[in-house]
């Protein structure tokens, strides 16, 4: 049997390894889910799904991570139906639009922070489904009714390979979401390049705690497990993470750079500082590191991603000496499994090399672009964008790039990124914030500039750092944007640096739900001021630092 759609690969392990676990959730009312199990769920959910709605319809499941989003994803996806996935996170406007604009005749609802937004914007005639344990006010139906209709039987859809199977739409992070086609090659192709590099095997661990509405945890968690017979262990909540992560002890695991900067955090506020943890490492520093791994739950990891934004090289030493290899790479929701570090051939900085069957090259305009099977055929209805996005067989990632004399890819920011002072010149921000971030006592920046006559950086502080006299932050600060601007044109020369003790997070609107930083969201809060003070730096001939208390 070929194994090239997701339902073929959930029948291959059910048929094959029926009784072995494949989802578990933990704690009070924990519960684990055979092959054999969730395949009896999913497939007589799906028998439901065709009967009722047939084929082709766009499917959207607004939820946490939980056993039952895989199954709802697997019944859309086996009925020939087309998955959505919403952030829990979601705004009323952009859910809306991404309703309206997928055409959604069903949501899937699940336990989620976001539902009264949402559910204020559902479209006409839409049909609710509830979740296992979820309880509605609307009209719907639930999950056990469409699994009683369905009991004992399979859906006659067959799926074919290239076919569409799921709208994947991006953070947003500039404009409108676009809705990113994916089918099952698109996922299964990608996967199977890098579960090579990962060393995943049969039985591999996964922990899934990012939102599945994301291409990178749907790829590199739920899929992957389908692909090599893995076990997934999902998080109640991101204030269980640590213990859940012990309980799980996964072999392979990702996180986004924010993730990493709140488990340093966590490390240093457990520790009493820096210094502390200092001391400790010169006494015995495979000790302590192994202890502090082991209290993580990343003591049996055999590959660290750090991917989605770039990961400050600081961040990457920081793990490093406690024995935790993070390895940089490259994909996005249009083309995934492109670049990766591996053990035998990383640099720090660098995402990596093209993994086998990637073709990459650098543009004139230095923007890379990649050719390779198992990338998206482009925007849903959207007929321009995909013009942009695919010329004579090569993907435009969006990206700047440059590779090095050894094949190592660096990425040095999105090409919509680039801002122009108000000399004319440009100024690329990636590699200034790469550089600001080395600073011990912030943990997010953003450079701005756009028309100003001096860049100005935005800082949130460390925890650590609110704590500490003002005179020795800035101080550090000072010293460190004088390190910077003896190495950058003198148009993009640092003039100005605030310093915010709020941080920057989902709620508060400046990241999106996949942790990057919103800058049009940084520009619009503080671009007003960061615009003042940097005219009077450029007057006054000096560097200004200006604090902002929470």
């Amino acid at each position: 049997m070929a194994l090239d759609t997701i339902p073929s690969l959930l029948n291959h392990w059910a048929d094959t390894c029926p009784d072995t676990v494949w989802m578990r959730t933990l704690g009070e009312g924990g519960r684990e889910w055979t092959w054999g199990q969730a395949r009896d769920e999913a497939m007589a959910v799906a028998a439901a799904l065709e009967e009722a709605f047939g084929s082709r319809a766009s499917m959207a499941i607004v939820a946490k991570n939980d056993p039952h989003w895989f199954l709802a994803d697997l019944a859309v996806i086996a009925s020939g139906n087309i998955t959505v996935g919403l952030f829990t996170t979601l705004p009323a406007d952009t859910a809306r639009y991404i309703l309206d604009f997928a055409e959604v005749k069903v949501v899937f609802v699940g336990e989620t922070g976001n539902w009264d937004a949402v559910s204020g914007v559902l479209p006409e005639g839409v049909t609710l489904v509830t979740l296992p344990g979820v309880e509605l006010a609307q009209e719907h139906l639930t999950w056990e009714e469409l699994l009683e209709r369905g009991a004992g039987r399979r859906p006659t859809y067959q799926c074919q390979p290239d076919e569409l199977m799921s709208l994947v739409f991006t953070s947003g992070t500039t404009g409108k979401p676009k809705g990113v086609m994916q089918t099952h090659q698109s996922n299964l192709v990608p996967i199977r390049r890098f579960t090579t590099t990962f060393g995943a095997e049969e039985g591999t661990r996964y922990f899934s705690y990012l939102p599945l509405s994301h291409i990178a945890e749907r790829q590199i968690v739920e899929f992957s497990s389908l692909v090599v017979c893995g076990q997934v262990t999902f998080n109640s909540g991101l204030e269980n993470l640590l213990p859940e992560l012990q309980q799980t002890r996964p072999h392979i695991f990702f996180g986004p750079p924010r993730i990493w900067e709140q488990f340093q955090q966590a490390v240093i506020g457990k520790l009493g500082g820096q210094a502390a943890l200092d001391a400790a490492l010169e006494a015995d520093r495979e000790g302590t590191g192994q202890l502090i791994l082991s209290t993580m739950g990343l003591d049996e990891v055999r590959y660290c991603l750090t991917a989605a934004a770039p990961t400050p090289p600081p961040l990457i030493h920081w793990f490093g000496e406690l024995g935790l290899t993070l390895m940089e790479g490259f994909g996005q929701t249009e083309a995934m499994g492109l670049i990766v570090s591996s053990h035998d051939d990383r640099r720090i900085g660098s995402v990596g090399k093209p993994l086998p069957g990637v073709d990459i090259r650098i543009t004139e305009e230095g923007e890379l672009v990649v050719r390779s099977h198992g990338n998206t055929p482009g925007y849903y209805n959207d007929a321009d964008k995909t013009a942009e996005l695919l010329r004579d067989g090569w993907l435009h990632t969006g990206d700047k790039a440059r590779i090095d004399e050894d094949g190592f890819v660096y990425i040095t920011g999105r090409v919509k990124d680039y801002f122009k002072t108000i000399q004319g010149k440009f100024v690329a921000p990636p590699p200034i914030e790469g550089a600001f971030a080395k600073n011990p006592h912030t943990e997010q920046q953003c450079l701005l500039g756009r028309g100003f006559s001096k860049t100005v950086m935005v800082a949130v502080l460390t925890e650590e750092a609110q704590g500490l006299p003002r005179d020795a932050v800035e101080s550090s600060v000072r010293d460190m944007v004088a390190g910077i601007n003896d190495t950058v044109e003198h148009h993009a020369r640092i003039g100005a640096v605030i310093l915010s003790e709020e941080p920057w997070s989902i709620e508060n609107g400046i990241l999106t739900p996949t942790l990057k930083i919103r800058r049009e969201q940084v520009e619009g809060r503080f671009g007003e001021l960061a615009q003042q003070l940097a005219r009077r730096s450029a007057e006054e001939k000096a560097l200004l630092l200006h604090w902002l208390e929470a």
